[in-house]
């Protein structure tokens, strides 16, 4: 398997959700944020997560150990988050990153393996669910340059639409590609 870290971008104030969904309660007890990071801990050897400076990993529900990225400037938006992970990771020898949102716990690892298995320095990889792209996104190295650049909070959109020539499109029997959590009521059993 290609070697691809994940980068969990968890440093948003999740403004739509009303509080911060990251602390939002699972069925099974477990954070939104901790079901997401587990989630991507059983797929890829490598998993950082992004997170504000005054971000506390044991309220969230982390456990001990996690690798974090500070982002000083996550409030001006995703890009900055994104863009602070790329730069952390600048020097890994890792051939793609995989973007993932903290707030998908759902989203299949048999998705997730498929995604990596087509990974590479020149591809920009996502899963498309019923005809719609869904996350997470695998930027290969070559497009690291660019993402370390990113602000505002578009996020990699401008990456995207700029290189559409390297999306490689995985279709997916998966609708948790496409299940992200904007509000509490997605929650409820």
């Amino acid at each position: 398997m290609p070697n691809v870290p994940a980068l969990i971008l968890a440093a948003g104030f999740g403004s739509r959700f009303g509080s911060d969904k990251r602390r939002a309660t699972l069925a099974d007890g477990r954070t939104l944020l901790a079901a997401s990071l587990e989630r991507a801990q059983r797929v890829f050897d490598e998993v950082h997560l992004i997170l504000r400076p005054e971000d506390d990993p044991q309220s969230l529900g982390l456990p001990d150990g996690c690798s974090i990225i500070r982002c000083a400037d996550a409030g001006q938006g995703m890009g900055h988050s994104l863009a602070a992970g790329v730069r952390a990771l600048a020097d890994s020898p890792a051939e793609a990153i995989a973007v993932l949102l903290g707030d998908m716990p759902w989203i299949a690892e048999s998705s997730l393996h498929a995604l990596v298995a087509k990974s590479a320095a020149g591809r920009i990889v996502f899963p498309v669910h019923h005809d719609e792209r869904g996350h997470p996104v695998l930027f290969g190295r070559d497009f690291w340059p660019e993402l370390q650049r990113l602000t505002g909070d578009e996020g990699a959109r401008r990456v995207l639409r700029a290189h559409a020539s390297a999306w490689v499109a995985v279709g997916v029997d998966d609708p948790g590609v496409l299940r992200d959590v904007d509000s509490p009521e997605v929650l409820a059993p």
